[in-house]
């Protein structure tokens, strides 16, 4: 009888694909400046700081300016004043605080995602999330 031959051995490929570039570095260079705490990394977190700072003042403000004016309903007349008090107290300020709140979380999630992307590596970077209607 004919003695049977092994089958070729099969060589398997390990490495990145051709065409596919060069893969992203693990650690970017922000990431890196603020985890040494660096002149350049400090100037990262300081500009998110600000910016958090900035979107909360602008909340605040339009929050001041919102109750703030509530005091010259009361200052009208008595007969007028009675149900535009009670629809500005209940129908207008609490919806108003309600945008402005959503507002400041919407502006200070896109801070943070904004500084997330700056500091993390392309190829683990979270899918940005859609908006539902």
């Amino acid at each position: 009888m004919a003695e049977e031959q092994p089958p070729p051995r099969r060589e398997i490929v390990t490495g990145v694909p051709r065409g596919t570039g060069r893969r992203a570095p693990a650690h970017t260079p922000a990431r890196s400046e603020i985890s040494e705490q660096t002149t350049l990394g400090a100037t990262y977190v300081r500009a998110l700081m600000r910016s958090q700072l900035r979107a909360g003042l602008a909340a605040l403000a339009a929050l001041t300016l919102l109750v703030g004016t509530l005091p010259l309903a009361f200052l009208l007349p008595r007969a007028t004043s009675g149900p535009l008090v009670w629809a500005a107290l209940g129908l207008l300020v609490y919806p108003a605080m309600w945008l402005i709140a959503r507002w400041y979380v919407t502006r200070a999630e896109r801070n943070e995602a904004d500084f997330t992307g700056l500091v993390t590596d392309p190829a683990q970077a979270p899918l940005p999330r859609r908006r539902s209607a």
